[in-house]
């Protein structure tokens, strides 16, 4: 589905920019070798302007989904698609057709040879100083804008098509400006992430961990680091008991393993995350069992003393493949809040004449 979509904006951009006059003539009163420098000249800045406009194209949707933006992918595709067009694909084809007769083998090592140059080239351009954008994830909101703008762009012929311009320039703005979460929990709720004073994530993993879920939130935050990385555990201090994290205004999260370091966790911490079912009463905002059971991810960003949810199975919603949860079972709200305290003394507390 990914690929679907950046292959079909990728051909909406190029149909349109060759309908409005890219593709350029050579003069045919000119010499014969004049006209094939010019037409040499013209296939180069052909290629260009292509690779030029499907990146542009594909750009929005590549950052949603793999937040990765490729700023030499013009300098590759010139490098690359000559080889493709006139060599890798030729060979492919005739190899096909010298199965029957069994002389496909010095075709296929041909066609080989080319993949190999392809590889190479894409090698060096990855190695080459800022290959890799990084970009943070952003929602589904400026994607829809810059789709829309984009079909604007490139479907109307009057004037007002310059509308999808303004329209793209809108949702990239939006999408250099997300919301950051402050918290991430996993699915099994064995992995948890906090961003800490110097604005990065730093995650702990108990037992073997989601690596996979690590990497991806690392991408998804624009960090290069990996998960290996020593940096990454960095913010967390732990004992048998559990872990604690600070948030960049000095707040506590804290990440509770033993059920019986939940009552303390939750006099001292603004967040509760447990891997155990908690009992009610917490005067912090909870995440137990049954809330990563019924919400699965969590992603937490804070407003006030109040903590917004977003949820990668939210409340009501019911898929073939994420049947929903029964009610009473799932939170029916998408903010959490600390329980109230309860200020009334306890009974070994009182003291004679109270």
């Amino acid at each position: 589905m990914k690929i679907a979509k950046m292959s079909f904006a990728a051909t909406l951009a190029l149909i349109a920019a060759y309908s409005r006059g890219l593709a350029w003539r050579a003069n045919a009163d000119t010499s014969l070798g004049a006209r094939a420098a010019l037409w040499g000249w013209r296939e180069i800045a052909g290629l260009v302007l292509a690779s030029l406009v499907a990146g542009l194209a594909t750009m929005p949707f590549a950052a949603f989904h793999f937040h990765r933006l490729a700023p030499y992918g013009v300098l590759a595709n010139l490098l690359a698609m000559p080889v493709v067009s006139v060599w890798v694909m030729p060979a492919g084809l005739l190899a096909l057709l010298a199965i029957p007769f069994g002389f496909d083998g010095p075709l296929w090592r041909l066609m080989g040879d080319g993949i190999v140059w392809m590889i190479a080239v894409a090698q060096w351009v990855a190695a080459l100083p800022g290959a890799v954008g990084r970009m943070a994830a952003f929602g589904i909101g400026p994607v829809l804008l810059c789709s829309a703008g984009m079909v604007v762009l490139c479907l109307l012929k009057t004037p007002l098509r310059w509308c999808g311009g303004v329209l793209v320039v809108l949702a990239s703005l939006w999408a250099i400006r997300p919301q950051i979460p402050e918290v991430l929990v996993a699915a099994d709720g064995q992995t948890i992430a906090v961003r800490s004073a110097d604005g990065r994530l730093a995650i702990h993993r108990t037992g073997s961990g989601d690596a996979f879920g690590v990497r991806e939130w690392l991408a998804a935050d624009a960090d290069a680091r990996l998960p290996t990385d020593r940096t990454v555990r960095l913010g967390f201090t732990c004992d048998p008991s559990g872990c604690i994290a600070r948030l960049a205004d000095g707040k506590l999260v804290a990440f509770t393993l033993a059920p019986e370091a939940i009552g303390e966790d939750c006099m001292r911490a603004s967040l509760v995350v447990t891997v155990r079912d908690a009992p009610p009463g917490c005067a912090a905002a909870l995440i137990d069992r049954k809330t990563t059971r019924a919400l699965g991810a969590l992603s937490l960003t804070r407003i006030g003393d109040r903590w917004e949810l977003a949820a990668a199975r939210p409340a009501g919603q019911d898929r073939p493949w994420a049947r929903a949860m029964p009610s009473g079972i799932a939170p029916s709200s998408t903010t959490i809040q600390p329980a109230p305290r309860d200020a009334t003394p306890r009974v070994e507390d009182l003291e004679a004449g109270d």
